[in-house]
């Protein structure tokens, strides 16, 4: 290997390729998306008119359609005749609009639908076949906002987005506006006259109602026949809505209603057609860039709408597989505690146990770990440090312990895989136990694990991994992690007879089934991993002892913690995709179709949609009801913290430490599941890591039981 690549490859593993960009680019199109989502669905308002006419009303006796001529607004419309426009507000609705619609062509009479703009870009079809159709298009804001009450800039935006959207759609502009909250002249207030007069001034055609504003359309067919009804031969404008509830009873008035005021003699016309003008002059062609940018308005919204939705769909299964993995976990844990306490073993079983350490930079806790070792109660024991290249003092420390029994070997830097490998070889006896150089072993450790190899059939056995540094915040969420996490998840595993991974801190190998397998594999970074579905595919059973307890230096530092769990996560990967072919190959079951699938599903899948999940959680607290919301956290945490609470059970550990569960939420399993992604994207680009060494305190404490 040439000088340049070992830099590059160096570069490469203590920093692997910053995905942050993408991944990042990616949170912020998802927020983006919500939040526009959230702007035009959350603010829409109820459908519906004002019911009391305005105390000071500043139209009173003018006609419903307006225009700004200096600085006022005055009635655009001509003199009465027996001329009646028929309008409908608040759509398009994928129920109503297109029945309504079917009506109006059986009748052949003209309508103006105004519609609200977000509406509009959620059923697009319909407003080009209102459009297609000959039927006038009216602009009713964005989200059925009360202009009086935004400021300039917002009602703008109001009325020009849906301008955008109907461009986008139909490729026109519509000048005619019906401003929501105020239906006739007579119901207008001084601020709403305000608002409206500065959009008359810009070019928009203002359409009112003539009718006071009550919402006649409830009380039944004959109610909305007879109010709708012009009392004398005055002609005007028919507010009805398409939407905003249920419409059925204006739907089956319509036809009666068109036949009344047809027999008085009344002709329909379009709100253009009322106030004197040509469909042209208020039906304006886009341009190039006016259509482009409301296609893109369109667009974007439909994606929008489709993340929300996929999202709103996603959490339903998610919850229901977290509950559902948290009743089958502890289900199958206590028929494993009950298997424990019910199983005996024979105490004359005790084979000649050779352990092996592999060590790289361990000086800070080397002595502690061989000395718990030596110290074990069992009897024949040949301890075996390989010293993988350390440049520290490890090897001198263990060289100068000069304890019985204890074998040091020195390579040159190779990796934990070939360290371990080489352990084995120089090794004397057919059990082999494998534990990381910074773990402690209590004195009956070793005989409690390997225990099980009684039966011939055990190929290997993982003991109970403690978190011996837990006094911070960062320790005591690691404790938590292993107790509640890794430990319930090994009881699964051995009662279900597909255990995925021996812990490299604490477990014990049969010689015969290490050999099945062709010893440990430098292929994948979790060799941990990627051995014990080795076992699982070749027959052997791996069980797991909790008594057989080691206690374990965990990360101090974030970062530290980052770089264990980056390995251990693309490790994992790693090895299922090397042991992909036991899900379907016979005798292979076991591994393959519950041991890997629950690993894919659990530590994999699981916690790359953790993110949406949690950007979905902040969309409800701002734009939907925050209640369910709090709720499903609440009861997310109540249910994390008693299946916690039946783990330490199981653990002979205080419950103490649980408080920190909701925190836990907040900051911790968002560094997992990152870590997870960027391993993802990592595997997927090919990125190569090797054995990261961790930075040693050597604080370790050995907990009593409770």
């Amino acid at each position: 290997m040439t000088a340049a690549r070992a830099a590059e490859m160096r570069r490469r593993i203590r920093r692997p390729p910053a995905h942050w960009s993408l991944l990042g680019f990616c949170l912020t199109t998802l927020l983006v998306l919500l939040f526009v989502q959230g702007v035009t669905v959350r603010t829409i308002g109820a459908s519906a008119t004002p019911t009391t006419r305005s105390r000071t009303a500043p139209l009173a006796g003018s006609r419903p359609i307006l225009t700004a001529v200096h600085g006022r607004l005055v009635s655009r419309q001509p003199a009465p005749g027996r001329r009646i426009a028929l309008t409908f507000d608040d759509g398009p609705s994928a129920r109503w609009t297109p029945k309504i619609a079917a009506v109006l062509r059986r009748l052949h009479v003209p309508a103006a639908f105004f519609v609200v703009g977000s509406q509009a870009v959620r059923y697009p079809s319909i407003v080009r076949m209102l459009h297609d159709d000959g039927f006038e298009l009216g602009d009713h804001t964005f989200t059925h906002a009360d202009l009086a009450s935004l400021p300039g800039w917002e009602r703008s935006l109001q009325v020009g987005l849906t301008e955008s959207a109907l461009a986008g759609i139909v490729g026109t502009r519509t000048h005619l506006l019906r401003p929501p909250y105020a239906a006739s002249p007579v119901a207008v207030t001084p601020a709403q006259y305000r608002a409206y007069l500065g959009l008359a001034e810009d070019g928009y055609l203002i359409a009112l109602s003539d009718y006071d504003a009550r919402d006649w359309e409830r009380p039944g067919v004959s109610a909305i026949v007879r109010n709708a009804t012009p009392p004398g031969r005055q002609g005007g404008i028919v507010l009805m809505h398409d939407a905003g509830g249920d419409r059925s009873e204006t739907l089956a008035a319509l036809p009666r209603l068109i036949a009344r005021l047809r027999a008085r003699g009344f002709r329909f016309v379009t709100v253009s057609a009322l106030a004197g003008l040509g469909r042209a002059s208020t039906e304006i062609r886009a341009s190039w860039s006016q259509e482009s940018r409301g296609w893109l308005l369109v667009q974007t919204l439909a994606v929008a709408r489709f993340v929300t939705t996929a999202l709103t769909i996603v959490l339903i299964p998610i919850a229901a597989l977290m509950i559902l993995r948290a009743i089958f976990v502890v289900v199958l844990a206590r028929r494993h505690a009950r298997a424990a306490r019910r199983q005996l073993h024979d105490p004359t079983f005790r084979p000649s146990i050779s352990v092996v350490v592999p060590a790289y930079n361990e000086a800070v806790g080397i002595e502690r770990a061989v000395r718990s070792l030596v110290t074990t109660t069992h009897p024949e024991v040949e301890v075996i440090v390989v010293d993988d290249g350390s440049e520290d003092e490890t090897a001198d420390i263990v060289h100068g312990l000069e304890l019985p029994g204890v074998h040091l070997i020195r390579q040159a830097n190779a990796g934990k895989p070939a360290a371990l490998n080489r352990g084995i070889a120089a090794a004397g006896n057919e059990v082999i136990v494998m534990v990381d150089a910074d773990t402690v072993f209590e004195p009956e450790t070793l005989s409690r694990l390997v225990a099980p190899m009684e039966d011939p059939g055990v190929g290997a056995a993982s003991g109970n991994t403690k978190v011996g540094n837990r006094r911070g915040l960062l320790g005591r969420w690691q404790h938590i992690e292993y107790v509640m996490g890794f430990n319930l998840d090994r009881r699964l595993y051995d009662t279900l007879r597909c255990m995925p991974t021996i812990p490299g801190a604490i477990g014990a190998f049969r010689r015969e089934a290490l050999a099945d397998v062709g010893g440990l594999s430098a292929a994948t970074l979790a060799e941990d991993t990627d051995v014990t579905l080795a076992l699982g595919r070749a027959g052997w059973r791996v069980v797991y002892v909790e008594h057989a307890r080691a206690w374990t230096e965990a990360p101090s530092t974030l970062r530290a913690l980052w770089r264990q769990r980056y390995r251990w996560s693309y490790g994992t990967m790693q090895a299922v995709w090397k042991h992909r072919a036991a899900i379907w190959r016979p005798g292979e079951q076991r591994i393959g179709r519950r041991g890997i699938p629950y690993l894919v599903l659990f530590q994999i899948l699981l916690p790359m949609l953790a993110p949406l999940i949690d950007v979905f959680a902040v969309y409800g607290l701002v734009f939907l009801d925050p209640v369910p919301v709090i709720a499903y956290w609440g009861g997310f945490n109540v249910l994390q913290i008693l299946l916690a609470a039946y783990a330490f059970r199981l653990d002979h550990e205080s419950l103490r430490p649980l408080w920190a569960i909701p925190v836990q939420q907040l900051v911790y399993r968002q560094l997992m599941y990152l870590v997870v992604i960027e391993s993802a994207i990592s595997a997927m680009l090919g990125v190569r890591l090797r054995w990261h060494h961790l930075d040693r305190t050597g604080e370790v404490e050995v907990a009593r039981e409770i």
